[in-house]
């Protein structure tokens, strides 16, 4: 049993309404389940039809929900960037804050969304509070810039604390040549960076790991739709992470005497035989199109009973 499940996939396929679904099953069965959105663009509060924010919200009896904040992995970042800058300046070295920001960005694209998601990612990884958590991820360019991302951070933080050390040294240095071999030296044991580069591997190491993470590609049956889920595939196993399903979402099961709905069926059907044919080693699991907006516990019911392998 993952303990981990993270559902991906190109915009406007349904992802937020699989995760929220999937959530709502397991919530069924494990005492504590949380669906996180890392989604910029919110919306699990309206699958759900409860008011969800920052920190984790219940919205029925084992089952929590949270909305990242995009702000809180910027802030958590920077600050250990004006912290280094503080440093600096205790050792003579000024820097202003077009100059914090020049190192605050040196190893981390400019886009807060991602980091962001990483540091919830991490949040409710590192978490014993919960039993399953289901985390619902970005449009796919998002996705794949946020697996890149510990990487990323690791090499900015990196840079900063070897910067940092040459500072050290010289400041430690300078102190010797003044004050003798029992000067007071910087610590150069475990920091707030050191912390940061451990928190983010272990986020990576969860992510690849199948014993506890299982990522679930989400798609249309449509030709594009399928296109961009094999280069998703593709991306998700270049980072080793543990793609398992193909969910296949808004399926027109019985198209009745509409012509047109038949023609639309037959292109479905084509589409979902191409997956199955690229992508031989993954399950595929068919969602029926739903009539109206998909949203309230008893919509998602309905969505969660087509995921029949959802634990």
């Amino acid at each position: 049993m993952t303990r981990f499940l993270l559902y991906g996939g190109k915009g406007g396929v349904g992802k937020t309404t699989v995760a929220a679904a999937t959530g709502h099953r397991l919530a069924a069965a494990d005492p504590e389940t949380l669906v996180v959105s890392t989604d910029p663009a919110h919306s699990l509060a309206d699958a759900v039809e409860t008011e969800v924010g920052g920190e984790p919200t219940k919205i029925r009896s084992g089952l929590w929900g949270v909305e990242v904040d995009p702000q809180t992995g910027i802030d958590r970042y920077r600050s250990l960037f004006e912290a280094l800058a503080s440093e600096f300046n205790d050792a003579g070295i000024r820097m202003d804050e077009d100059e914090i920001a020049d190192l605050f960005t040196t190893g981390v694209m400019p886009g807060s969304d991602e980091l962001a998601a990483i540091e919830g990612m991490a949040t409710y990884i590192e978490s014993d509070r919960w039993d399953r958590v289901v985390f619902d991820t970005a449009p796919t360019g998002h996705t794949l810039r946020l697996l890149d991302l510990p990487s990323v951070m690791d090499r900015g933080v990196a840079t900063a604390m070897d910067l940092r050390d040459q500072v050290r040294r010289k400041v430690n240095t300078a102190r010797t040549m003044m004050f003798g071999p029992m000067a007071s030296r910087r610590d150069d044991g475990p920091d707030d960076f050191t912390a940061m580069r451990e928190r983010m591997e272990r986020v990576g190491t969860v992510l690849r790991d199948p014993e506890q993470t299982a990522f679930r590609v989400v798609t249309i049956p449509e030709t594009m739709a399928v296109r961009e889920t094999e280069r998703l595939v593709g991306k998700l196993r270049e980072f080793e992470v543990p793609v398992t399903t193909l969910v296949v979402n808004k399926v027109i099961e019985d198209a009745g005497d509409c012509q047109r709905c038949q023609g639309k069926q037959a292109v479905q059907e084509e589409s979902i035989a191409a997956l199955r044919e690229s992508l031989p080693d993954l399950d595929v699991w068919t969602i029926p199109d739903q009539s109206g907006e998909v949203t309230g516990l008893s919509a998602l019911e309905r969505v969660a009973d087509s995921l029949s392998a959802v634990e």
